[in-house]
Parts: C-alpha cells; sequence; structure tokens
C-alpha cells in the first residue's frame, strides 16, 4: 500500500466513524424522546378550527388536541370531510393530530342529556379515522360530577354502553373533572374497562387543593391518559403548579406520550408568543 493509498484508506475510515457517532447520537436521541407536547386548539385561539395546524407550527408545537366541535355546528368532525380537511391542514403544517377531546360536555352535560352519547359513542369512531388514541370526556360547569351520586351512577351506565366499542378500537375515554383521583378511580373501577382512564390536569387538581404528586403516583402510568399542563391567567411556572416535582413525578411512573399546553395565558398576552415561552420552559424540563 503506498502513501496515497493509506492517506484515502484513514480518511474513509474516520468519515465512517464520523457517520457511525452522528447515527448513534441521533437513534439514542430518538430513544430518550418519550414525551410529545402540544396545545388544546382552544387555547391557542382555534377551537373547532383547522386552522390550529399553521398556529401550532408558529409556535412550535408537536401537535393540537382538536375538538370534536361544538353543538352549533353538529360536532363537525364527525363528518368525513371535515376529517379530511383536518388531515391535510395537519399535513400541510407538518404538526400532529394529537389527541380529541369533546369540551361541550360542560354545556351539555354527559350524565344527563341524551345527544351526549351519540357524541362519545360517535368519537371513536372518530379517533379511528384520524388515527387517534385519547378523547377527553369534561365534566365541568353544568356537567360538574362533585357531590352528584346520580350523575356519577348514570355517567358509569353510559360509559359500560361504549367501553366495549371503545376497547375493540383500542382507543381511550379520558375524565376529565373536579373529582379527586379516588373518586374517579371509583368510576373506572365500576366501569370496568381498560379503554376509560383518568385525564390528568395539573391545574385543576392544584387549585382544588389535591395533593398532585400523591394522586400522580397512585394512578400510575396505565390510569392516566394524558395530562393537561395548565396554568390560568399566568405563563406556565409563574403560577402555583411546581412543574418541576410534577415532571419529576411523571418520569417516576414511567408515563410516555402526549402532554397538552391548556392556558398558560397572561391577560392580554399575545398567544403565540406565550405558547412559545410555556413550550421552552416544557422542553427543557422534559428534554422533549
Amino acid at each position: 500500500m503506498n502513501r496515497r493509498q493509506m492517506l484515502r484508506r484513514t480518511s474513509q475510515t474516520t468519515a465512517g466513524l464520523v457517520l457511525s457517532s452522528s447515527l448513534t447520537s441521533i437513534l439514542a436521541a430518538t430513544r430518550e424522546r418519550r414525551f410529545k407536547i402540544g396545545a388544546c386548539d382552544w387555547s391557542i385561539g382555534k377551537m373547532a378550527d383547522p386552522a390550529c395546524f399553521a398556529v401550532a407550527r408558529e409556535i412550535g408545537l408537536d401537535g393540537v388536541q382538536v375538538s370534536l366541535g361544538t353543538v352549533q355546528d353538529n360536532m363537525k368532525l364527525r363528518q368525513m370531510k371535515v376529517q379530511q380537511e383536518y388531515k391535510n391542514a395537519a399535513k400541510a403544517a407538518s404538526v400532529e393530530i394529537a389527541s380529541l377531546a369533546i369540551g361541550e360536555l360542560n354545556n351539555i352535560p354527559y350524565k344527563s342529556d341524551p345527544r351526549t352519547e351519540a357524541w362519545v359513542s360517535d368519537s371513536v369512531d372518530v379517533m379511528q379515522a384520524l388515527g387517534l388514541k385519547t378523547v377527553l370526556l369534561a365534566f365541568f360547569g353544568k356537567g360538574d360530577l362533585v357531590g352528584d351520586d346520580e350523575g356519577k351512577t348514570e355517567v358509569v351506565r353510559r360509559l359500560k354502553k361504549v367501553a366495549p366499542k371503545a376497547e375493540k378500537a383500542g382507543v381511550v375515554l379520558g375524565l376529565e373533572s373536579w373529582l379527586t383521583a379516588e373518586d374517579t378511580l371509583r368510576i373506572m373501577d365500576r366501569v370496568g374497562s381498560p379503554a376509560v382512564k383518568m385525564y390528568y390536569d395539573v391545574r385543576n387538581s392544584t387549585e382544588r387543593g389535591y395533593d398532585v404528586l400523591k394522586e400522580i403516583r397512585m394512578l400510575g402510568k396505565d390510569r392516566i391518559c394524558e395530562f393537561h399542563l395548565k396554568e390560568n391567567g399566568c405563563l406556565l411556572g409563574k403560577g402555583p403548579v411546581n412543574f418541576e416535582k410534577v415532571r419529576d413525578v411523571i418520569h417516576d411512573i414511567g408515563y410516555e406520550g402526549w402532554m397538552q399546553i391548556e392556558g398558560g395565558l397572561p391577560p392580554n398576552a399575545d398567544i403565540v408568543e406565550s405558547c412559545r415561552s410555556n413550550l421552552k420552559l416544557l422542553r427543557g424540563l422534559f428534554s422533549a
């Protein structure tokens, strides 16, 4: 081997080592990425609007939690045409459709209004069509279950009817309410289906005076379908929620998946800039 051949082989070996090192780093980073961070469409000013994905891209989010619709538009995401509009908008923005939510249940309660049974059942079909795993069922406002044993019983009855469909589809019905984690677990146990889990909102539980860290540990990763990382009237990290401790307990239970930014907007603040600040905080905390 002459000097020129030796230099060429040395150069090729070095380049190969550099490439191998780069690939190893990329693969390691991919393995370490346990979380995706999105935001609720209502928190970025685009509720039930496919324009939410363009805003999410501007912010730098991984995805958007989208609303099934409103009573005025008859839960429009149930329509195949609308589903395609959402798919096209998400693809154009290179942003994922993260999960689904039925916020209208706060005004038209699942515990009492007959229309809502069809909404929840149809949400399973929508999740299948969009490739989603979770729908948030909201129990606030008129749908509040605190102190309403009759309402809880009716919710259990209705969930028992729809849970087998959700199980077969491989999707989850997430319960978000003012109830404690223990009370939510009681509902889940009464339904008796792995398709019913708790949608955990760290700010709601903090506001009610619940021990957030204890509740998350008690539920564990198998009983929590997704998280809302939220503050009311201020940026994340500027309110009562200790996000560093929340991060630690989320890591401890081994949760992986979507976390959605909700709220986190100071009065009269710019939505995009506020969400960017919130996203920066969370990416730094979760290394996501």
